[in-house]
């Protein structure tokens, strides 16, 4: 009896896929990641944020008899920058440690100044809330509000009023000033241009009560103007000169020097090269200074104190009777210790922030662009200029006689244009006294005719062939 053989069942090869290999940096580095944020430092971060306060809490309450809430603040950012910087040493080197901390450090005053302006925007807004709601706080003025009225009589509409008109005119004086004394500091170098600019830099440093005496002293004691809302325009316009001056100077700085070497270049005057290079360019750094300026003049009291008085009535002729600003409606309302007239007080202030928040929107509308954008205006305008020079140039040139170009060329051009095209073969026509500009395409001589014919000349040595 014969076995049978036995079939031996063999497993086939699986079929291994290598992985894949990625390809070496250059010079066998780690590629290091450019991303932002990484997970790594959200968690040393974090990390170091609870052991800080872990920490401070021991120290306060346990260890030492320490107390107060800016102490605790204190200790526990130091020592949140301490263990930030050890945890990240832990991964990176030293530069990078170094750039961590001065990050962090940053960002956490940004976010304190932030913090800061919310409480204080927070703050006048709640402490006004109660005269807010009402309209009559901005449509009536304090003529009969006694500091025991209600709410619902009084207003600040005199001081708003007066606090327009005073800007307004203080924007009349130092805008046109400003920005011609920054383009006259950096196109007109010299001597006194550093003198001048020397006395900018020290008035930007000077106290708003000295600014209102000296128009007190010229404008109402010499001149004999009454105190009104003129004469603290011109005071405010004192304290806005040097910032707008100062600002306009730094941008109008930063225009790259190419800007105006082209259009020197080009044939440029130097007034029309600020006008339509440098001026354009610098617009929105321009308009950020003039809010500069208008920030600083909206907050004064004192110059409007001392030259345009104090009233409760509305008035709007800046030439005569006094005329009272919010800034100064609101000190004097929370100078009184009754409640409605400090709620008033607060509502003038923010009062006082909404105007400055529509004035900061206004200039960035106007001035907020950036270079070569145009307004859908403007680009209208531009498109139907373009359509009016298409149809000119069409109808200066058509088709002529024999199949070759005619141009019409304007009685200005007429000499200059025969010896222009004469030696080249070439027709330059452009309306003006120069007569050279706008080239037509190139045509053989005989074909170019502005207006009569140009004949081949017996010298041309293609005439004999």
């Amino acid at each position: 009896m014969t076995a049978a053989p036995e079939t031996e069942t063999r497993a086939r090869p699986r079929t291994t896929i290598p992985p894949a290999v990625r390809a070496a940096a250059p010079g066998g580095e780690r590629r290091r990641s450019v991303a932002q944020l990484r997970a790594t430092d959200v968690y040393a971060m974090s990390g170091a944020a609870a052991a800080a306060l872990a920490l401070t809490w021991l120290l306060f309450a346990r260890l030492l008899p320490f107390n107060g809430a800016v102490g605790f603040v204190v200790v526990a950012y130091a020592l949140f920058l301490g263990l930030y910087a050890l945890l990240v040493s832990f991964d990176e080197d030293g530069p990078a440690v170094a750039d961590r901390i001065a990050a962090a450090v940053v960002r956490s005053l940004g976010a304190v100044l932030l913090s800061v302006l919310v409480f204080v925007v927070s703050y006048t807004l709640w402490e006004g809330r109660k005269a807010l709601p009402h309209l009559n706080f901005f449509t009536e003025d304090m003529r009969l509000a006694g500091p025991l009225e209600p709410l619902s009589t009084g207003g600040i509409k005199h001081a708003i009023a007066g606090t327009l008109i005073e800007i307004t005119i203080a924007l009349i004086i130092t805008v046109p000033a400003g920005l011609v004394c920054a383009v006259f500091l950096n196109e007109v170098p010299g001597r006194f241009a550093r003198f001048v600019r020397t006395i900018v830099e020290a008035m930007t440093a000077l106290p708003s009560i000295v600014a209102g005496l000296f128009i007190y002293a010229t404008v109402i004691l010499t001149l004999g103007f009454p105190e009104s809302g003129f004469a603290a325009g011109l005071a405010l316009s004192v304290m806005m000169l040097p910032i707008i001056i100062r600002a306009s100077d730094v941008v109008i700085r930063l225009v790259p020097g190419t800007l105006r070497e082209a259009a020197y270049a080009m044939g440029t005057s130097r007034w029309r090269t600020v006008w339509h290079v440098v001026l354009p360019t610098a617009r929105s750094g321009l308009a950020t200074a003039v809010i500069l300026g208008t920030a600083r003049g909206i907050g004064e009291t004192s110059p409007v104190l001392i030259t345009a008085g104090f009233g409760a009535e509305f008035n709007a002729n800046a030439f005569s009777d006094p005329m009272v600003s919010l800034p100064l409606a609101a000190l004097k309302l929370v100078e009184s210790p009754e409640p409605n007239m400090i709620a008033r007080g607060f509502g003038a202030a923010a009062t006082l922030l909404v105007v400055v928040l529509a004035l900061f929107v206004v200039a960035r509308s106007i001035g907020g662009r950036g270079p070569g954008q145009l307004t859908r205006r403007q680009q209208h305008r531009r498109v139907v200029a373009s359509r009016k020079d298409a149809r000119r140039f069409s109808t200066r040139t058509h088709q002529g006689p024999g199949g070759g170009l005619a141009v019409t060329s304007p009685p200005a051009a007429g000499r200059l244009a025969r010896m222009l095209c004469a030696p080249l073969g070439v027709l330059f026509v452009r309306r003006g006294p120069v007569g050279a500009g706008r080239a037509v395409p190139r045509a053989p001589y005989g074909a170019v005719r502005p207006g009569i014919s140009l004949r081949k000349s017996a010298q041309d040595p293609r005439s004999s062939s």
